[in-house]
């Protein structure tokens, strides 16, 4: 018995140290790495860079949202969207109209965009109720081909009366309005970064609550998750919502960002890249959005310094995707850490070992 004793008390004392290690908080140490990134590209940043860069890195700061969103779909619920590229130009043109139609304040109309394109992305979404994978894919991208139509024939408004706010022939076409503390490339730049860290605080809410565990458990098993009893209709409009509201802000910072829109600039091709750069950056890792915004605006933009054909990107992002779907479905966000740290122990041993070799010898004579 007292054996027995023993051994219920050594147990429960494994117990008790495994409940404290889970209660146990976690170590604020990526939290403070973000905060040091964040102040670093509020404040830092701007002062390094040519004006050349602080353009496309307003657009980084813009298209981590978009890929935040696809992110959200393909890697938290795994819907394969195909149609991101469609809502934000939805946005863009509805921030663009609103931002000449009205003279509502600057964050207001980047809200109702956002609203706008929620609604249209809710009924985008009708369809994953049913489809999944390939079909869901090519789905959503039919329906981005007819969104790029339909805004290529009406064209982005320049200023114009009526619903479209389209005049051809003006002259003297007005830009989109900016924030009145955002006049300057570097200062919209520090309001798009805001723009898009309030975008990540808000998807990462709805990743550490009960959304986020229902979409994983839909990702995982969407028939357990109904056995489960979660509601998976519900959950997956949700997160076709939530993309769709981020993509649209997304697309009314970007329309101010540009001052002047045109549809050549909106292709259907650009969805099937923001796919190929969102696998590539990581869908399971909020960096990841930030990794495949670079690679989508940054590096063409290096690329293009360099004297080097766009055409190239095709091909690099090409061979980016299958090496993403063979060896690192988890994308750069994931791989280049693990890389990191076998090249720091490969580096360690190699040091190691000479000295170890010293030491031996030095110790036989």
């Amino acid at each position: 018995m007292a054996g027995v004793r023993t051994k219920d008390a050594a147990a429960a004392t494994v117990a008790g140290q495994r409940v404290r290690l889970l209660r146990r908080p976690e170590r604020p140490v990526h939290l403070s790495v973000t905060v040091v990134l964040v102040l670093f590209v509020l404040f830092a940043l701007p002062q390094l860079m040519s004006g050349y860069y602080t353009g496309y890195a307003t657009l980084v700061a813009i298209y981590s949202i978009v890929t935040l969103g696809l992110g959200l779909l393909v890697g938290r619920v795994g819907l394969y969207s195909l149609g991101q590229g469609a809502i934000l130009q939805i946005g863009a043109w509805t921030g663009a109209r609103l931002l000449f139609a009205t003279s509502q304040p600057f964050p207001i109309v980047v809200i109702e965009a956002g609203l706008v394109t929620m609604a249209i992305g809710t009924v985008i979404g009708l369809p994953a109720l049913r489809l999944r994978g390939l079909y869901l894919a090519l789905i959503t991208l039919m329906l981005a081909g007819a969104i790029t139509v339909v805004l290529a024939t009406v064209n982005f408004p320049n200023g114009g009366g009526g619903f479209t706010g389209y005049n051809g022939t003006s002259v003297h076409i007005p830009p989109i309005r900016r924030p009145s503390i955002a006049g300057s490339e570097t200062a919209y730049f520090r309001y798009a970064v805001v723009v898009a860290l309030l975008m990540f605080i808000l998807v990462y809410v709805h990743l550490r609550t009960r959304p986020g565990r229902a979409w994983a458990a839909i990702r995982q098993s969407e028939p357990a998750a109904l056995a489960a009893g979660i509601n998976t209709t519900f959950y997956k409009l949700w997160a076709w919502a939530l993309a769709a509201f981020i993509t649209g802000i997304a697309g009314a910072v970007l329309a101010s960002q540009s001052q002047y829109l045109y549809s050549i600039n909106f292709t259907t091709q650009d969805s099937i890249i923001l796919l190929a750069v969102a696998l590539m950056g990581g869908v399971y890792n909020l960096w990841g959005a930030v990794i495949a915004a670079l690679l989508m605006q940054l590096l063409p933009a290096w690329l293009q310094n360099l004297g080097v054909s766009y055409a190239w990107l095709t091909i690099l992002f090409g061979v980016g995707v299958l090496q993403v779907l063979t060896t690192a479905p988890a994308g750069i966000a994931d791989q280049f850490p693990k890389d990191m740290k076998r090249l720091g122990r490969l580096i360690w041993r190699l040091v190691r070992k000479p000295r170890a070799a010293r030491a031996a010898s030095g110790g036989t004579t």
